[in-house]
């Protein structure tokens, strides 16, 4: 007779109550399955789970981008799996034209895009995907490698929100490889998308590079602690910022937002570019990369300093100082052509 697991693995009864707990009151759930051993390992057990009373309905969902001709087979083969789990599943096909360059983000946008509307569609209030502790360490690299600062480096959040759904990450404690062997051990069939394999993508570098680094201590569990550390303090900053804002007086003015300048001086650099992207975020702007905004907070922290009236743009906004210390941020006019 085997003996039952240890009341800390994470694939016992008890461990998957604390995987999913957060999806105990969900309207229904949506799990994106791309036919993977990662994700064909989440449906199962979502299966497993939901099988308990007064659990929330799962459905099952396969995008199927339209970038490989294998990928319809592979969504056929998906929809036969979770029929055997009696779980209803629909192909999400990703039509219309495909972008010659930066296809995998394009193809990512498209991924969420179908799946949240499918859930909204369903009254679903949940996605989960069946990211891992590898896809992790992977996102933090990348991100590192392209310069990002503490809130790139806290790669992904076990939970978000897209739209009014709620995307949970269930999986990101486990490592592939546990997994795999999961699959392997239980008879759990499934496929392996060969894209993952080519080095065009930026993401499969990387996932060569991984064992090298593992070598030298950067294992993925101790990338995924970076992420998690980087978060709290990224969380922390973030409230920090808000306060200051808050201190400096902001008003609405005109579909712009005004404040006292003098903050962006006192405060420490990290937290004026925050309150910069912050002040973004008010007048319905996004943020630039990171480097543009630590270059705008710079030069409105000198104007401040020597007392000086300074007049930029950044992500679209219309970023004015006047020399009594007030700055005002608004959507830049629209430009008009030359003859």
């Amino acid at each position: 007779m085997a003996l039952p697991p240890p009341p800390d693995d994470p694939l016992s009864d008890d461990g998957l109550e604390r995987m999913f707990l957060s999806l105990d009151r969900a309207s229904g759930i949506v799990a994106a399955v791309s036919g993977g051993p990662d994700s064909i390992a989440l449906m199962h057990l979502l299966a497993r789970w939901a099988a308990g009373p007064g659990r929330p309905p799962v459905f099952v969902a396969t995008v199927d981008h339209g970038l490989r001709p294998e990928a319809a087979e592979e969504a056929a083969f998906v929809a036969r799996e979770a029929a055997a789990l009696s779980l209803p599943h629909r192909t999400l096909p990703w039509t219309g034209s495909k972008p010659a360059a930066g296809v995998q983000e394009a193809a990512r946008e498209a991924r969420y895009r179908l799946l949240v509307a499918h859930a909204r569609e369903l009254g679903a209030s949940h996605l989960v995907t069946a990211h891992t502790l590898d896809d992790q360490a992977e996102t933090v690299m990348m991100r590192l490698a392209r310069g990002s600062g503490l809130q790139g480096l806290s790669g992904m959040r076990r939970e978000t929100d897209r739209q009014g759904i709620r995307h949970g990450r269930p999986l990101l404690g486990l490592p592939k490889s546990l997994l795999l062997d999961l699959c392997r051990r239980e008879g759990w069939r499934f496929v392996l998308d060969p894209s993952n394999a080519n080095e065009l993508y930026a993401r499969v570098r990387w996932r060569r590079l991984m064992p090298l680094l593992a070598e030298e201590g950067l294992t993925a569990g101790r990338l995924a602690r970076l992420a998690e550390r980087a978060a709290r303090a990224d969380e922390a900053l973030d409230r920090m910022a808000r306060e200051a804002l808050e201190r400096a007086g902001p008003v609405q003015e005109g579909g712009g937002l005004a404040f006292q300048a003098g903050a962006l001086g006192r405060e420490p650099f990290e937290i004026a570019v925050r309150m910069l992207a912050l002040s973004l975020a008010r007048i319905g702007l996004e943020s630039p990369r990171l480097s543009r905004l630590e270059a705008c907070a710079e030069r409105l922290r000198e104007a401040v300093d020597q007392g000086q009236a300074l007049r930029a743009t950044v992500a679209g906004a219309l970023v004015r100082l006047d020399p009594g210390g007030k700055v005002t941020l608004a959507r830049e006019p629209p430009r008009r052509r030359g003859r």
